[in-house]
């Protein structure tokens, strides 16, 4: 799952979620200099994205999909997943999801001395730009994907996602739905 999935996972803690986005900036196993709140969200974060790596349905979808998203089937269920729950939010969390954007948005961590001044400027730009409130359209997710799209490495079709979800929303939709079933389950 991307922002908005590492999100909902740290259990409405707001320090947690902030320390989740982190956990995707710190590399390697040498982190324990870090307090011990951005610990459990470097962890938290690489349990949230093993889980889903490592599911089965999540697997099966992947391979459907890598005809037409070689190499990013995977983010491309990423940025998909998080289209999805934040479209049918109210499902999965008893605060409407503007509410509980806007709290995370607004809040302002200690924790955020100890990060990275790319983390921070990732983060500042968020806030400002309040990217996540875009992602229960398909528009937010032709921006997700097109802004991924542009920081992968190599070149790939990732800005395609939306038409491969339009292409295979039923198969997606219950692949989500089978995930988050088993996700909340083990991660909360």
């Amino acid at each position: 799952m991307n922002f908005l999935g590492h999100l909902f996972f740290s259990n409405n803690d707001l320090d947690l979620m902030i320390a989740n986005l982190y956990g995707d900036s710190v590399k390697g196993t040498n982190y324990t200099h870090y307090s011990k709140v951005i610990q459990q969200g470097i962890e938290l974060h690489r349990k949230i994205d093993s889980y889903i790596d490592h599911h089965p349905d999540v697997k099966k979808l992947r391979i459907h999909l890598y005809t037409e998203l070689p190499k990013i089937a995977g983010v491309a269920i990423d940025l998909i997943f998080d289209h999805l729950l934040a479209k049918k939010w109210e499902e999965f969390h008893h605060k409407k999801l503007d509410v509980f954007l806007d709290e995370f948005y607004n809040y302002r961590s200690p924790l955020e001395l100890e990060m990275t001044s790319e983390f921070k400027l990732l983060l500042k730009r968020m806030r400002e730009s309040k990217w996540i409130n875009y992602y229960p359209s398909l528009y937010g997710l032709e921006k997700s994907s097109l802004g991924v799209s542009r920081r992968i490495s190599f070149k790939n079709k990732l800005q395609h996602t939306p038409k491969a979800f339009i292409k295979h929303q039923k198969i997606i939709e219950e692949t989500f739905y089978l995930y988050m079933n088993d996700a909340m389950r083990e991660l909360t």
